[in-house]
This record gives structure tokens, C-alpha cells and sequence, in this order.
């Protein structure tokens, strides 16, 4: 959470340009900027990489993974079931196509922080409270997740179960990054389509 609490006047300075740019007609920032920044600093708006590893090991359909990055960086390496959604896209199109299931937990990432921030102020701003972060992006998820390792002589219940969590979302990662190129556009345009389906929406 300190690099969220550094980040704070860029959010409040973020949310009183949003507040003040005009937005089209189905489309109104209507969050006091202040009471935002608040929300969005929470923690009940963000998941760490831990919770989303278990998503992704129950296959858990009440969530949908939103990576903001590039389509190059996307197709490089990505989350289990993440659908690309690159942030300069997210907020120029209608964020009703991805945002409107309001049963779907939607959980934004980037590298780091600051880039799935400013989707969550936008998105909560918009809304859309069901709309949440993964703390520390794809760098925090490379050091807990894929870095993964068992240290000591004793592990707790508790411990095994993270870690085994860990080891089968790395296994999952390893797997589908390690698809060829094709293979890996066509699964991701698949996830891309079938989050507008399950809304409604088209383009």
C-alpha cells in the first residue's frame, strides 16, 4: 500500500481533471474527487497476487482479470485467463462493453501500480464499483508467484497451501506462456470476445 499512499496527489490531481473533462453521453464522472481518493486507497479495492493466484487455481468465473498493457507486452507473457485490454483503449472506448456485469469482480494490472490506479480512479469514478486492483502489477506476481520457493525444515498447513496455490499458478502461467504465438493470440482473442458476449456488448 506505500507506493499507492506515494501515489495520492497524482490520484486527487487525476480525479480533478476527470471531474473536469466532458465525458460523452452515456458516459458522466459523477465521484467527488476527495471521497475517491479515499475509496480507491482502501483495501477493500484491491486484491493481492496471492488472492488472484487462487482465483485463477479455482477458476473462479466471478472474476475477470483486465491486463492494461500492451498487446505486445500481453502477448509476450500474461495472467491465466487475462483479457488485454490496453489502458489508452479502456479509456477511450465505452467502459460498458467490459465494466457492466455487476456480478463480475474486475480486477485491473499492469507492470506496477500507477497505469491499473488510474483505471481503477477512472472506472470507480464512472461507477463502476466493482472494479478493483492486483497490488504490485506483473512485477509483484513474478516475485511471489513464479519466484516461489520453499525455505526450512517445518511448513505450517497454512504455508503448503499458499504455496502449493502458488506453484499450480506458476505451473498455469508456465503452460500458457509457453504456447506458440499463434496459439496464444487466438486463446486471448477468444477470452476478448467472450467478456463482450457475456455482457452484451459489440464494437
Amino acid at each position: 500500500m506505500e507506493t499507492r499512499r506515494k501515489l495520492s496527489l497524482l490520484f486527487i490531481l487525476f480525479g480533478i481533471l476527470l471531474a473536469l473533462i466532458p465525458l460523452s453521453a452515456n458516459r458522466s464522472f459523477t465521484e467527488n474527487p476527495g471521497r475517491l481518493l479515499q475509496e480507491v486507497l482502501s483495501k477493500e479495492t484491491s486484491f493481492s497476487v496471492d488472492q488472484v493466484a487462487e482465483f485463477i487455481v479455482r477458476e473462479d468465473s466471478t472474476v475477470q482479470l483486465i491486463d492494461l498493457r500492451s498487446p505486445e507486452e500481453s502477448k509476450r507473457m500474461t495472467i491465466p485467463g487475462a483479457i488485454n485490454l490496453p489502458y489508452p483503449d479502456f479509456v477511450r472506448k465505452d467502459p460498458e462493453i467490459y465494466l457492466n456485469n455487476k456480478t463480475i469482480k474486475n480486477i485491473f494490472f499492469s507492470t506496477g501500480d500507477v497505469q491499473s490506479s488510474y483505471a481503477l480512479v477512472y472506472a470507480r469514478g464512472l461507477g463502476y464499483k466493482n472494479s478493483y486492483i492486483m497490488e504490485g502489477g506483473v512485477s509483484e506476481w513474478f516475485k511471489t508467484i513464479i519466484e516461489a520457493k520453499f525455505s526450512g525444515d517445518r511448513i505450517t498447513a497454512r504455508e503448503n497451501s499458499l504455496f502449493e496455490t502458488r506453484k499450480r499458478a506458476g505451473d498455469m502461467f508456465t503452460e500458457l506462456n509457453s504456447l506458440p504465438d499463434s496459439m496464444k493470440t487466438r486463446f486471448m482473442e477468444l477470452k476478448r470476445f467472450s467478456a463482450k458476449k457475456l455482457d452484451g456488448g459489440c464494437e
